[in-house]
């Protein structure tokens, strides 16, 4: 199957079944015209103006992510992208140019700011995003950037979103939109992920992801890939 094939997606089973067939969905509509979950999803699924407030495409999001068991994360330019454990592996050590986070720091990749909320997340995870603001410092009379750095941590691979967690009222019962559960890919894929992340060199990976790419996307040119990429 390809992106460019007449399908919709009406359930989250479909939407797990088809990340682990294609490697990669895009939430949004992007740059590529139909490479996006919302471009593919049935009539209602999107959302529904009605009086329920039922918005199912963003409900699905906690239990694809623990029934595909792939990564989700600010993924392509700032937006929101479904990979498979198995593509992930490339994609991650592309994006980290083959550096654990450690020799990132070392080497002087990284930031102070960049070290101290990837600490902090690595050692309490998994953590929602409201949890982590609270317990890290950050905030009004605190520390600044959460969320730019947290972005760049999602867009560099080295925290991805785990699952999305929500309120309960006294009766127990859920409410509210869901809140991001931040953790690393460490933690959250083990050996699978710790044990290939590294074993092809990142320009391998990078080829890899692109000639993935160009086949669930046989009407995208190589150029058009490879910018969604940066």
């Amino acid at each position: 199957m390809t992106f460019e094939d007449n399908f919709t997606i009406d359930s989250s089973q479909e939407l797990v079944r088809f990340i682990d067939e294609v490697g990669f969905v895009p939430f949004f509509a992007n740059e590529i015209p139909g490479f996006s979950l919302e471009e593919h999803i049935a009539p209602g699924c999107w959302y529904n103006d009605g009086d329920n407030g039922f918005w199912p495409a963003w409900e699905w999001k906690g239990p694809v992510i623990r029934e595909a068991g792939c990564a989700y994360g600010k993924f392509l330019r700032g937006k929101a992208m479904y990979i498979s454990a198995k593509w992930f592996v490339d994609f991650a050590n592309f994006r980290r140019d083959g550096y654990d986070f450690d020799a990132r720091f070392d080497d002087g990749l990284a930031s102070y700011q960049d070290r101290d909320l990837f600490e902090f997340l690595s050692s309490n995870a998994p953590i929602v995003s409201k949890v982590a603001k609270k317990l890290g410092g950050y905030g009004k009379n605190g520390r600044k950037g959460f969320d730019t750095i947290l972005a760049r941590l999602q867009k560099q691979c080295y925290v991805i979103t785990s699952d999305f967690r929500y309120e309960t009222d006294r009766y127990g019962e859920p409410y509210g939109w869901g809140v991001a559960e931040y953790t690393t890919p460490e933690l959250f894929f083990g050996k699978k992920f710790t044990g290939a992340v590294y074993r092809h060199t990142p320009e391998e990976s990078y080829a890899r992801v692109v000639g993935q790419l160009r086949k669930i996307l046989p009407g995208a040119s190589k150029g058009q890939v490879e910018k969604i990429l940066r």
